[in-house]
Order: structure tokens, then sequence, then C-alpha cells
């Protein structure tokens, strides 16, 4: 469950940048290259050894990032990124019992959701804000207008990931259920390793160019 002041700011930022990362020492110059393209939210996913070191350096020296813990599938994981400085934390599905000790500890968390009762368990759970995860394989932008059709009147939000890209960014963010979209193409792994900011600040821009496009923003 998200807090309403930490919906706000993602729903402002509106583009998520996904990293992986391999060295903490990456996470800070990668922030700063985000932010100088205007993005100002960023998920790091714990599929990397060294994400939490990432993630603790990036909280604590550029505090203008949102950033958050992506891949969360434990109770101690949980623990870990709410320890290391991270601002939220989501799964790529819905396990109820993650989703039940982050309420108990007060930790903001988005559950994955791809199908109707995974949407319905989640938001009487508390959920209005999901990840919907993996977006491509689950049919699209037509998939999440049909699925979500039903559950409009309850105001619930969707932050979808996979399948997201540049050439199809403007579709998904004008889509009023979604509170923002998270991809990877904008800092791709290969580009972090090698230090290209100069290009990651370049997607950056060309991404939020597209969103205040669309939200008038």
């Amino acid at each position: 469950m998200l807090t309403e002041q930490l919906t706000k700011k993602i729903g402002e930022a509106g583009v998520i940048a996904v990293i992986t990362i391999d060295e903490p020492s990456q996470a800070v110059p990668l922030a700063k290259a985000l932010l100088a393209g205007g993005v100002a939210g960023m998920e790091l996913t714990l599929r990397t050894p060294k994400a939490l070191g990432a993630i603790e350096a990036i909280a604590g020296s550029v505090p203008e990032m949102t950033v958050g813990a992506g891949t969360v599938l434990t109770k101690d994981q949980l623990t870990a990124v709410r320890d290391a400085g991270a601002a939220f934390a989501v799964a790529p599905g819905f396990n109820p019992e993650i989703l039940a000790f982050a309420d108990k500890i007060g930790f903001p968390f988005a559950p994955g959701v791809m199908t109707p009762s995974e949407i319905e368990n989640a938001f009487a759970a508390g959920c209005s804000v999901l990840k919907f995860y993996h977006a491509g394989v689950a049919g699209g932008l037509k998939a999440l207008k049909a699925l979500t059709a039903p559950y409009a009147h309850l105001g619930i939000k969707f932050i979808p990931l996979g399948g997201v890209s540049q050439d199809n960014l403007a579709e998904w963010v004008a889509e009023k259920s979604i509170l923002a979209v998270g991809g990877s193409w904008i800092a791709p792994r290969d580009e972090i390793a090698d230090g290209k900011w100069d290009a990651i600040t370049s997607r950056a821009k060309e991404a939020m160019a597209v969103f205040k496009k669309e939200r008038g923003a």
C-alpha cells in the first residue's frame, strides 16, 4: 500500500526507470543522469547482489530521486530495502504474506497483478496502486483496459512494467487508469556499466517529453 503523498509523487514523476545495477559506484551518477533528463523515479531490481548498496547510495546522496526497490519477494528483502532507504517496494506478483508484512512494518508496497482475481484480492487488502506485470505478455494496453474496466469506479491506479517502450509510451501514458509507467529502456544495463550518462539523460528527456505532452504537464 502506498501513501497518498507517495502516490502523488510517483504520479508526478510519471516515468519510472527500471534499473538492474552491478556496482554501487554507478548508482549516484546514474541517478543524477536520470534527473538531468527529468526522470525523478527509479526502481532498482534486487536481481544483483549490489542492488541494496546502490539503493543506499542514492537515498543518501540524491534525495531528489524517489528510489524504490523491485523484485522484492521475501520478508527479509522487504526489511532490507526499507533499511537501505528505499521509498517503496514492488513485486512482480501478488503474495498476501508479503503484503501483510509490508503493512505490519508500515512500508509502502505495491504488489504485481495480471488477473481480475489478483486485482480484487489486492484491493481487498487495501491496495489502490498496483503493478501491472508483465504488461507485454499480459496483452498490453488493450488487455489492461479490458481487465480493469469493472474496477474503474474504485479509483485503482496501475503502474505497467514490461513491454513499455519509447515507441508505445504515448498510448500508455494517455490511459487514465495509469499512475506512471516503468521501463528499462531508459537506462540499459550495458550503458550503466559503461558509464554512458549522456545517452541515458537523452533517453530520459525523450521519455519525459512524451509524458508531459500527453498529461499536459
